[in-house]
C-alpha cells in the first residue's frame, strides 16, 4: 500500500507540471488581444509608405480620431463610454487613456463653446482627464 501511494506520487509530480505547462501556454494565446494573422497588415521594406503608415496607425492614435470624430458627430458622453470600453477590452491603451480624454475634454469646449456645457457629459473615465481637459480649453 505504501508502494503504490508513492508511485501515485511520483507520477503525479512528473505528470502535473507538464499540464500546468501546457494549459498555461493555451490559456495564453487564447487572450482577446492577442493578434491572429488576418488581423495585421504586412509591409514590405520597399513599400515607400511603410514609415509614415506606421508613424500614424498606432491604436491609441487611432482610437483618438475616431473618438473625436464621433464626439462632434454625436455627444461627449458616447465617445467617453466608448473610451471605457475600448480601454477595457485592450488593457494596452490604458496607459494613453488619460491623454485621450484630456483631447476629448478640449474638443468637447471648442463643439459647445463653453465649458459648463461641455462639463455635462463628464464621466468618472480615465479619473478626471476628460474634466482637466474641458478646465485647460478656457
Amino acid at each position: 500500500m505504501n508502494s503504490a501511494a508513492r508511485r501515485i506520487g511520483r507520477t503525479l509530480a512528473l505528470v502535473l507540471p507538464v499540464v500546468l505547462v501546457l494549459s498555461g501556454t493555451l490559456a495564453v494565446t487564447r487572450v482577446p488581444w492577442a493578434s491572429t494573422a488576418t488581423d495585421s497588415q504586412v509591409l514590405t521594406a520597399s513599400s515607400g509608405s511603410a514609415a509614415t503608415k506606421a508613424a500614424h496607425s498606432t491604436p491609441e492614435e487611432a482610437l483618438r480620431q475616431r473618438l473625436l470624430v464621433e464626439l462632434q458627430e454625436k455627444d461627449p458622453g458616447i465617445a467617453l463610454t466608448h473610451l471605457q470600453e475600448a480601454t477595457t477590452k485592450r488593457p494596452s491603451l490604458a496607459k494613453h487613456c488619460a491623454s485621450i480624454a484630456r483631447d476629448l475634454g478640449r474638443a468637447a469646449v471648442a463643439k459647445y463653446g463653453a465649458a459648463h456645457r461641455a462639463q455635462a457629459f463628464s464621466r468618472p473615465v480615465c479619473d478626471t482627464s476628460f474634466a482637466t481637459g474641458v478646465a485647460g480649453a478656457q
